[in-house]
């Protein structure tokens, strides 16, 4: 008998020994009282809080970010009644008040009636792999903005115009509000990059993609590349008068920008025709005929000698 208990002491330090060295930090909970029966002695390397100074459930949730006490503690204690292992990640607080990304995994213990006794559970140190995940997500959300830009003017691409297009056109039925839509084309372009070649082509694409840029003021006012040497401004809640205006801006930005341009048969500068639409969009009405509609009264601009206007008849 004498070996056997020396025995299960010595297999006791054992697994005591192994707990302590790893970098996962064990602990246990009694469920009755919500105390610690114990907590690895690595708490303190990592928090700065001793192991004697986690007495109660409490002590885990007020060394909890404000952010995150809440949302945790109602999770695991919920879980925890349910019998239900779980893990969560959360902000724990240093005893210096600094942050760390704690991933706690929980086992619900069960007595002899099914009725729960304790907590096991081990706390994991993922600081370093939450920066990595923050860095991804950074480096996804940059890729995601590149997709929806045009590669070459820096503005936004005909991908986000679709996008921002359907998002306007729900907004305006359901509100009941006018939506206005502007298209420009850069005047004899063709001629542009063959007299000056396509490198200074595009050069202007780029000139022309920044001063446009300015011609809608407010947030909601939405400007991009179309394709080729053709741009689009979405007018959210403006009627026809707003969006001559904008247009009207459009041609007088592109006036002050002054860009030579020889080769043109309307002006010794490069101008833009213009067609605009506005609607009040209702189901049975849409937006792909809508642009189509705009798009003709841009082509109409150019047949009546470009460097103009057409709105609605």
């Amino acid at each position: 008998m004498t070996n056997t208990i020396n025995d299960l002491n010595a297999d006791s330090e054992v697994y005591k020994t192994l707990l302590e060295s790893t970098k996962a930090i064990p602990w246990k909970i009694d469920w009755s009282t919500m105390k610690f029966s114990y907590i690895g002695p690595q708490i303190e390397s990592l928090l700065g809080w001793s192991p004697a100074s986690w007495q109660t459930a409490n002590d885990w949730i007020e060394r909890m970010h404000p952010d995150d006490r809440e949302r945790v503690s109602s999770f695991c204690i919920a879980q925890s009644k349910a019998g239900v292992d779980h893990e969560a990640d959360y902000r724990a607080l240093t005893k210096d008040n600094r942050a760390v990304w704690i991933r706690d995994v929980v086992h619900v213990v069960r007595n002899e009636n099914g009725e729960v006794d304790s907590l096991i559970g081990f706390m994991f140190d993922i600081g370093e792999r939450k920066k990595a995940e923050e860095k991804l997500m950074r480096l996804q959300k940059e890729l995601e903005e590149l997709s929806y830009r045009d590669g070459l003017t820096g503005v936004f691409n005909r991908r986000m115009f679709d996008s921002v297009l359907e998002a306007e056109w729900a907004n305006a039925q359901y509100n009941r509000q006018p939506l206005s839509l502007i298209l420009l084309d850069i005047d004899y372009f063709k001629q542009y990059n063959d007299h000056y070649g396509h490198i200074q082509g595009d050069d202007c694409l780029k000139l022309i993609g920044k001063t446009l840029s300015a011609a809608g003021t407010r947030t909601r006012d939405f400007f991009a590349r179309f394709g080729g040497e053709e741009f689009v401004l979405v007018l959210p809640e403006t009627d026809e008068k707003a969006a001559l205006v904008v247009a009207e801006r459009c041609r007088e930005l592109i006036f002050k920008a002054q860009i030579s341009h020889e080769k043109s048969q309307v002006n010794p500068y490069i101008t833009v025709s213009i067609g605009i639409g506005t609607i009040t969009p209702t189901q049975q009405d849409k937006s792909l005929a809508f642009i189509k509609k705009v798009d003709k009264r841009l082509y109409q601009a150019k047949k009546n000698g470009r460097n103009c206007i057409v709105e609605a008849n």
